[in-house]
């Protein structure tokens, strides 16, 4: 699959384009997104509110986990379950963050991702777990 192809299928994710996510790269699997931290992802304290950072490792788990049924056309989606984040240390204004999805474990309906989110300096910033769900078709 051509990343062009992934990006304009997530062009229609009207949130995750909205906020500023970039899909960077991808393949079976796995997916890197970034995120250029501006004024408007900053909370009340000055660092990167949570809720951005979130979207950041959430958008790199979705472009991850249906890499493969883009890839395939198959019809199908898999949707997030459930998702845990604990965050390690602030982002700060002005760097850009990225989100690093790779694929724990796997099955016919369910699957396991963890997303590590890092400053552009490398710092730990924040690790998610996704559990998705895949859907048929409607």
């Amino acid at each position: 699959m051509e990343l062009d192809d992934l990006r304009s299928f997530f062009s229609a994710d009207k949130y995750l384009t909205s906020t500023g996510v970039v899909i960077e790269d991808a393949g079976p699997g796995w997916c890197r997104c970034s995120l250029q931290a501006g004024p408007e992802h900053l909370n009340a304290g000055g660092a990167v509110q949570g809720g951005a950072i979130y979207t950041l490792a959430d958008s790199a788990f979705a472009v991850a986990c249906n890499y493969a049924h883009l890839a395939a056309a198959d019809g199908r989606l898999t949707v997030s379950q459930s998702a845990s984040i604990s965050y390690s240390s602030p982002g700060r204004p002005g760097t850009v963050l990225y989100a690093e999805a790779r694929q724990v474990s796997g099955g016919k309906r369910t699957c396991v991702f963890r997303i590590d989110v890092t400053d552009d300096q490398g710092k730990l910033i924040a690790t998610m777990t996704g559990n998705g769900f895949t859907i048929d078709p409607a």
